[in-house]
């Protein structure tokens, strides 16, 4: 279903952000104080406008309370970022999410009332970690605290067994929520226990992050 979304900051992250949301089909909504930054995006996306997001008035004429989510994406100047993010918050937009650069960052920004922060350096070095650590690990989201989804390249021993012969919830204290098909391409959410493993499946695995980190250690 179709979105709107406005990207108030149109830097690396800002821009990416916004044109991969259009290319789903959303509407997108750019704003930037920086007229190159705009001019650059202006025929990537639906709409792309010159604003100072700390200014309230000049949001307030954007009329960003009709966005299903604004998202603020300044992160170098912290004090543009607080300042934008509590503007957006005042018009009542339905879904207002922050880029922080930081722990505290982030802290006010909840405080302020951001409904969610993204972290992209931490995230994307905790990625990068993961996956030098564990090549077979070919990607990574942190759930909660403690927990995290790891898609896992099946290692030999798992070949051509089922999930009731791999146990993995009793061995290991992990569940296999999905499996992505490779050949042919297919998805299957919450495999059932006859479901035999092969070299071109991928597994899809939830589990506390000790029990992951020793499930990634199973012998080739």
């Amino acid at each position: 279903m179709k979105k709107q979304f406005a990207i108030i900051g149109l830097g690396n992250f800002g821009f990416y952000l916004a044109t991969a949301l259009f290319q789903k089909g959303h509407e997108i909504l750019g704003i930037d104080i920086n007229a190159k930054q705009v001019q650059e995006i202006r025929d990537q996306i639906s709409r792309a406008v010159i604003a100072d997001a700390t200014d309230p008035q000049a949001l307030k004429e954007l009329e960003l309370g009709k966005m299903d989510a604004v998202v603020v994406c300044i992160g170098s100047i912290l004090n543009n970022s607080i300042l934008a993010t509590l503007n957006v918050k005042d018009l009542g937009v339905k879904r207002v999410v922050a880029k922080a650069v930081s722990d505290p960052h982030g802290r006010i920004l909840r405080k302020i009332g951001a409904d969610e922060i993204y972290f992209p350096e931490k995230d994307l070095a905790l990625t990068a970690a993961q996956r030098l650590d564990n090549p077979n690990v070919l990607d990574y989201l942190p759930f909660i605290e403690g927990y995290s989804i790891v898609q896992l390249a099946p290692p030999n021993s798992f070949i051509g067994k089922n999930l009731i012969e791999l146990d993995l919830i009793n061995r290991f204290g992990v569940q296999v929520i999905a499996i992505k098909e490779l050949v042919p391409e297919n998805v299957i959410m919450i495999p059932t226990g006859r479901f035999v493993v092969k070299h071109s499946d991928i597994l899809v695995i939830l589990g506390p992050d000790a029990a992951l980190a020793e499930l990634q250690e199973e012998p080739e």
